[in-house]
């Protein structure tokens, strides 16, 4: 396990991105926390996230797809 997926910051705070939303670079898409860090990742292209791949609060691994976008 390299980390733990969240997306959002809180269980009372909204998600950062969700199925249907349009989505740029630089947008924070989710949180992985790594040995107590916690480190925003933002998308690296533009497009709409069809599904996302990983469930709130599991543990995740390097390069596993989190999300899945369509680019525009």
């Amino acid at each position: 396990m390299i980390g733990t997926f969240y997306r959002a910051a809180g269980p009372d705070k909204p998600l950062f991105a969700s199925v249907g939303d349009d989505i740029a670079p630089g947008k924070v898409l989710c949180i992985i926390e790594a040995m107590k860090l916690f480190n925003e990742i933002e998308s690296e292209v533009s497009g709409r996230i069809v599904k996302v791949l990983a469930e709130d609060s599991s543990p995740v691994e390097y390069d596993q797809p989190l999300f899945l976008v369509e680019p525009f």
